[in-house]
């Protein structure tokens, strides 16, 4: 079993546990804030998920938000990074914008990364052949007006960061034609990918790989440009995210920056 398929197997299958809760009366705890939900749903997802990849991959090292899984990805060798839900605010809450995520990793480098959105009906997969959308190829916006394009913020991150977090959202909404916030940083990552968006930012200092890395791949993989918010190419710890199509990207980056200045 090749690594695509054994990440599609894992995200899929879990993706159906997390949708069998999904809608149902679920005890709900938190975790470091009082928005910070965990459920039955996501331990339960997680599992499955490891148990395909495990099942494929004995020694696999597995990288995930909930239990005791490692909470980075190690420098070197092969590793599957996991989130059973992402957008779990909106799990709970019976809102469909929500993913089941997986992405195997090798040496830092995303070798295959599957965002399953069963509530939506769309399953995105990037692998070395490209990246679809329900079977089909799919590609960045070509827009090139920034006055046109239509962005989102990602990974708000606890009410300690809230003014930075307000600071952002105003100067988008200045800078950028139109925003949008789903509260799902993966699915909104495969907008990016889709077209559905033009970009999506964050000023998050290293945010958690399994909010980040199976997306950067699908739009790295439709022709998008994923940098920090410095315009460097982006990688695990670095401070911050703008994913867009690619086009006036480095202005991207300037206007998202002034939002810290």
């Amino acid at each position: 079993m090749t690594r695509p398929d054994t990440a599609y197997e894992a995200a899929v299958d879990g993706a159906e546990i997390a949708h069998n809760h999904f809608r149902t009366d679920l005890n709900v705890e938190t975790k470091d804030s009082k928005m910070d939900f965990v459920t039955r749903a996501d331990t339960e997802t997680q599992h499955r998920v490891i148990e395909i990849i495990r099942g494929a991959y004995p020694n696999a090292t597995i990288v995930g938000e909930e239990e005791d899984e490692l909470k980075s990805v190690p420098e070197d060798g092969n590793a599957w990074v996991i989130d059973p839900i992402d957008g779990t605010t909106n799990f709970v809450r019976g809102t469909q914008l929500w993913t089941t995520t997986v992405a195997a990793v090798r040496d830092h480098e995303t070798v295959a990364a599957v965002t399953v959105a069963p509530s939506l009906g769309d399953t995105f997969v990037a692998d070395a052949d490209g990246v679809t959308l329900n079977d089909e190829p799919i590609a960045v916006s070509p827009r090139t007006d920034l006055e046109r394009f239509t962005v989102a913020p990602i990974l708000r991150y606890g009410p300690e960061r809230d003014q930075q977090f307000g600071d952002l959202l105003r100067e988008l909404i200045r800078q950028f034609g139109d925003l949008r916030r789903f509260g799902c940083a993966q699915v909104t990552l495969g907008m990016v990918a889709s077209s559905a968006l033009d970009a999506a930012v964050s000023l998050q200092p290293d945010p958690n790989p399994w909010d980040t890395i199976a997306g950067i791949a699908l739009v790295e993989r439709a022709g998008g440009t994923v940098t920090d918010i410095e315009g460097n190419p982006w990688k695990p710890g670095c401070e911050g995210l703008v994913a867009s199509n690619g086009n006036a990207h480095d202005e991207v980056v300037e206007r998202v920056r002034r939002a810290v200045t």
